[in-house]
């Protein structure tokens, strides 16, 4: 397996030492393994009335054909229709569907990584009903088995299926934690051998927002929570998902779901990071091979559910008109949108909704690996320009989300455009308003 891939002039370069060829012939193998009876359904349904192309940002923002949503599987229905449909030996006969060539491949590689977050939002508005984002998942997988996965996604995805952490650090994360805790004067559970909940932690918020970190503690304590981390089973974000490398997938989601087994814990508390959540709430289970012997759950509906069942009240907080951005992840794959409005509503706050929200929200530009991806950046700033505009048409004075990821791209933004806004953690506005009494469970 290659542990990094470049694109020059057009061309497809790897550390991989297989010739051109051979890496398109594994991309192609990898095609054909993903082939199902489902993906075939998705690939012949599609009528290519460019509907989906208006729901991309990537599009939206360059109108540039080759960013549409649909076409950025073409490879992937390419090697299908000539070597997997009902009339392959037609469309070999008369070449009606050539080969997919190295050439292809590179500029493939830019139209699934680079231009793509998985957000979904083309798979809300196909008229069709087509997951088109499930099909650029399943296509990331072919080209990860080619070697042809961004250098930085690889990377830490090969880092992360061995140590558990996505990239080497000065000390350890679990020593890191316990800094933290030392650091905002809030106790830190590691290793408990038995408890209700196991808390897992992105690695943005231990290098980038240690005070998210205290915030997750410092509620969970409030709460009276019987919670843990684990130091085998810390990190949330998985970048086998973002990378396509399904096995390295499976074993960095396997390091979770063994820890939580072994403390017992009824639920995996994923934190505010959104792919996390998509990885483990809905595609864990597929990969464990049989149902999850726990839940898996955000922080937000925790919190939701502790303010219902009167477990949790909270103080007002003051912070003028506020806006909100639904992490894709978490509301458009995942259905968690009341949640954080019954907690903004319980905090008293004064939310005027970005145009398009909930279902329907822009992603933040960075979701899928994108922040992550080098080469990825100027046409990532090019399509923020929209998200960052509907924010500031709210007239808002804070900003609210419930991902650190979207967070880290927001705050990026800002440093690029000289934007003068920068997002806040929900939970930890939670955190700095619990009113001083909680239910223990």
């Amino acid at each position: 397996m290659s542990t990094s891939a470049e694109l020059e002039t057009g061309e497809l370069e790897s550390s991989d030492t297989r010739s051109a060829e051979s890496r398109v012939e594994g991309a192609m193998r990898g095609f054909a393994r993903e082939i199902g009876a489902l993906s075939a359904f998705r690939l012949e349904s599609c009528i290519h009335c460019g509907i989906c192309a208006e729901s991309c940002h990537f599009y939206i923002a360059t109108e540039d054909p080759k960013y549409t949503p649909i076409w950025k599987v073409e490879p992937f229905k390419q090697a299908y229709k000539r070597e997997s449909s009902a009339f392959a030996p037609v469309f070999r006969l008369l070449g009606l569907k050539a080969k997919v060539t190295a050439d292809e491949l590179a500029e493939w590689q830019h139209l699934l990584f680079d231009s793509c977050n998985m957000c979904g939002r083309c798979s809300l508005i196909c008229p069709m009903g087509i997951d088109i984002a499930a099909l650029i998942e399943q296509a990331r997988h072919a080209m990860f088995e080619a070697g042809l996965a961004p250098k930085e996604l690889l990377e830490k995805a090969a880092h992360q299926q061995l140590t558990g952490q996505p990239e080497a650090s000065a000390e350890p994360y679990r020593d890191r934690l316990i800094e933290i805790g030392e650091e905002f004067q809030v106790e830190i559970p590691m290793d408990r051998p038995s408890v209700d909940v196991m808390l897992c932690v992105p690695r943005t918020d231990i290098e980038h927002y240690p005070e998210a970190v205290a915030a997750l503690a410092r509620v969970m304590h409030h709460l009276g929570v019987s919670c843990t981390f684990r130091s085998d089973g810390l990190i949330a974000e998985n970048y086998g998902y973002f990378s396509g490398g399904r096995a390295w997938q499976r074993d960095i989601s396997l390091r979770l779901i063994e820890q939580a087994i072994l403390c017992n814990a009824k639920v995996l508390l994923v934190p505010e990071c959104g792919a996390a959540y998509t990885a483990l709430r809905w595609e864990a289970a597929d990969l464990y091979g049989k149902p999850l012997p726990f839940q898996v759950r955000h922080v937000t509906e925790f919190v939701a559910d502790a303010l219902q069942a009167g477990e949790l009240t909270l103080q007002e907080a003051k912070t003028g008109v506020t806006t909100f951005h639904d992490p894709c992840q978490l509301v458009r794959k995942g259905g968690v949108k009341d949640a954080p409005r019954q907690i903004m509503k319980s905090l008293g706050i004064e939310l005027h909704e970005l145009r398009d929200h909930g279902g329907f929200t822009f992603c933040c530009g960075g979701g899928g690996g994108v922040l992550d991806i080098e080469s990825a950046a100027p046409l990532r700033y090019r399509t923020m320009e929209i998200k960052l505009r509907e924010i500031d048409d709210t007239g808002a004075e804070t900003f609210l989300t419930t991902c650190s990821d979207c967070r880290r791209t927001f705050n990026d933004a800002k440093e690029h455009f000289g934007w003068n806004k920068s997002p806040k953690s929900l939970l930890e506005l939670v955190a700095e308003h619990l009113d001083g009494t909680a239910r223990t469970r």
